[in-house]
């Protein structure tokens, strides 16, 4: 059976999902810039991917949301969030039931989408993958996996199944979990360490398990403490050994952000892992440390 999918913010996730989808003989629709919006008109989505193979996916194409959609995929950054959310209409009644899936990073913005729209109908989404848009309409996806969990303590469950079974179908391996905090204090307990020594010091993830041992490990602390005190998982030991796993000239996307000057996500990661600590009475000094640095060094 085929559904209709909006995706808002067709970058290096949305786009991959978008052409996946469409491959898949569902109606996408892709919501951007008037730029971007162009060329996938003319020339749909070009997807380069050892997972997936190479292939082009006509899609559709504009700069807002006119009508209800099955479900609409939220795949911009954090601090594009609200430009993007003015894509979509300003009445709720015109999306109706669609499911908004947001996959961005941090814990807070399911609370700002549920502000504005049935909270029965916001289905936050984490997605593990590598991609990236490297022009309007190309994606470059370099993981040799693409996995998703899907959560949302409000949505009925068959509706998550139901998403998460055509997700699969196209490609993404999706699960669907039971606590939205515990899924979303996951990510966030591992991206942050990540996300803020990498920016900081401007140096591969090699470099920080070594050079910045002693900082990373209390970071990893700091950082479980709060996301046990929030419902999330709070092992530093196994966050730790995550780390030591991965290839050592891995980088985060803030790292990547802060090097290519575009707007970083700090505000969402470390400005909500310290509103989190300072709600639960957490002392969490490296964190405040790093955030203030970065602050201070025009992010």
């Amino acid at each position: 059976m085929a559904h209709t999918f909006a995706v808002l913010g067709p970058g290096g996730v949305g786009g991959l999902l978008a052409a996946l989808l469409s491959r898949a003989g569902h109606r996408v629709i892709c919501l951007s810039g008037e730029d971007t919006a162009r060329a996938l008109s003319t020339g749909g989505l070009r997807v380069r991917s050892a997972r997936f193979g190479d292939f082009t996916a006509r899609v559709e194409a504009g700069t807002a949301l006119r009508e209800p959609v099955d479900a609409c995929l939220i795949t911009v950054k954090h601090t594009a969030l609200d430009a993007a959310l003015t894509r979509l209409p300003a009445d709720p009644d015109v999306l109706g039931d669609t499911l908004l899936v947001p996959f961005l990073n941090g814990v807070e913005h399911p609370s700002l989408l549920c502000d504005r729209h049935r909270p029965d109908r916001v289905a936050p989404a984490v997605i593990r993958v590598e991609s990236t848009r490297v022009a309007p309409g190309e994606i470059e996806h370099g993981s040799p996996f693409a996995e998703i969990d899907l959560t949302g303590d409000a949505v009925p469950r068959a509706r998550l199944d139901a998403l998460a079974a055509v997700l699969t179908a196209a490609g993404p391996a999706t699960r669907v979990r039971d606590d939205e905090a515990a899924t979303l204090w996951a990510k966030m307990s591992f991206l942050a360490p990540f996300a803020l020594l990498t920016t900081r010091y401007a140096v591969p993830l090699g470099e920080v398990r070594t050079r910045h041992r002693e900082e990373l490990t209390a970071l990893v602390e700091e950082t479980a403490a709060v996301s046990a005190a929030c419902g999330g998982p709070g092992d530093p030991a196994q966050a730790l050994a995550r780390y030591d796993a991965f290839p050592p000239a891995t980088k985060s996307s803030m790292q990547r952000d802060a090097e290519a000057g575009r707007p970083l996500e700090l505000d969402a990661i470390g400005g909500a892992l310290l509103r989190a600590a300072q709600r639960h009475g957490i002392p969490v000094p490296v964190t405040e440390k790093l955030v203030r640095a970065l602050r201070d060094a025009g992010h």
